[in-house]
């Protein structure tokens, strides 16, 4: 087995370009693992090819895409203030094993997936938390507080203090972007070493003690076709839908059945889609959507809740793009944006936020008829749904 060194960085710290520089000359590796995926990789040569607006809009996870942009907004933005292109250390560690003819080796994650585990593994109030939080700062809330960068690649008890903080405010969301990660690279790292005398992997300094750990007791390495596979979990989307849909169906039932009269009936059946209409519609406009998007969503949402196979969302993000036309050079601009209020003018932008916020809207809205309906409709749910539901079983037992 060959000898692994470590270096940790932060990915916008000119310190860590420096040290990285540092390290490959002094240590002289066989292979140089970088805290890469193919992806990634690609990303930062300017090679291979690259997502297209298709790509984009026939995936559908527009939540997660909105994630994954300001996730890449904040990291931009931290390296602007300290004058560091993200990536950088990656970079030196590539442009100086290349001139060394050092081997480099791409030891982590494929990207897409690790999102996949953390968006899927994460429980509905992570999510939220994640996306308020995101939110306030790519919106510039949250103080003027200035983060010493350096200072996190340098002091151990401070990277151990954001990584435990990130635990107990994403539990779900930390094990898929660090510990799952720690293994990987762990796993990839061990057997790099089975074939190179000496190895040194570049990786975020956040993941230096939980690589360090398993190099210690290797046995405590989950088995590598676990962090490969894509997670599995409920389809709480179609049991959800499948639930509101079942609740729906009988609530209407049992108000026919009540006798309050079929224009209760009717009308509850007009405040169905009123209220998901409207919510789905506000936040289509909230997210700058066009007129004509919110229509849409609006004449959609209330079908749509009622099939877990749609989503108001797709829809209005259909007619979006019909009127902002998007193309692929918008990737870019979203890269380039300064702030949230120039990202918000790039089309595609425009586009995937309409998306997932008449999602959100629809959704809302589901919610709120089963609250709001009887205050709405002026009646006593107690009494109807009672009255409904023995007429009802008085009705079926004539059948038999």
């Amino acid at each position: 087995m060959g000898e692994i060194r470590l270096v940790g960085t932060a990915h916008v710290s000119q310190n860590s370009v420096d040290e990285v520089r540092r390290a490959i000359e002094e240590f002289e590796p066989d292979v140089v693992a970088i805290e890469l995926d193919q992806g990634r990789y690609a990303a930062l040569k300017k090679e291979g090819p690259k997502a297209t607006v298709d790509d984009i809009l026939k995936g559908g996870n527009f939540s997660e895409i909105l994630v994954q942009w300001m996730l890449a907004y904040i990291q931009k933005k931290i390296g602007m203030d300290v004058g560091v292109e993200p990536g950088a250390e990656m970079m030196a560690a590539m442009e100086e094993a290349e001139g060394r003819n050092i081997p480099i080796a791409l030891a982590d994650r494929d990207i897409r997936l690790t999102l996949s585990r953390f968006w899927k593994g994460m429980s509905l109030w992570e999510k939220m938390k994640l996306i308020g939080a995101l939110a306030g700062t790519v919106a510039g809330r949250g103080g003027d507080e200035e983060i010493d960068v350096e200072a996190l690649t340098k002091d151990k008890d401070l990277i151990e203090a954001a990584i435990e903080e990130f635990h107990n405010f994403s539990p779900r969301g930390a094990k898929a972007l660090i510990d799952e990660r720690d293994a990987y690279l762990s796993h990839s790292l061990l057997r790099l070493a089975q074939h190179n005398e000496k190895v040194l992997g570049v990786v975020g300094a956040g993941h230096v003690k939980g690589i360090t750990g398993y190099f210690n007791d290797p046995s405590k390495l989950p088995p590598f076709a676990s962090l490969v596979e894509q997670p599995k979990t409920l389809p709480w989307k179609y049991i959800f839908g499948g639930l509101f849909i079942a609740m729906f169906a009988f609530l209407m039932i049992l108000i026919g059945f009540s006798g309050v009269g079929i224009d209760v009936l009717i009308w509850a059946i007009v405040y169905w889609v009123l209220i998901n209409g409207i919510l789905a519609g506000g936040f289509t406009l909230i997210a700058g959507g066009h007129p004509l998007s919110a229509v849409t969503a609006f004449g959609v949402s209330w079908m749509t809740s009622l099939n877990p196979l749609l989503a108001a969302g797709w829809f209005a993000a259909i007619t979006e793009a019909k009127v902002r036309k998007p193309k692929t050079s918008d990737l870019q601009k979203i890269v380039e944006a300064e702030n949230f209020t120039e990202m918000r003018k790039v089309p595609l932008f425009r586009v995937v936020l309409v998306a997932a916020l008449a999602n959100v809207g629809s959704t809302i809205g589901t919610f709120a008829y089963f609250i709001f309906i009887f205050p709405i409709l002026g009646i006593d749910p107690t009494v109807v749904l009672a009255d409904g539901f023995n007429n009802l079983m008085a009705f079926l037992g004539s059948l038999i």
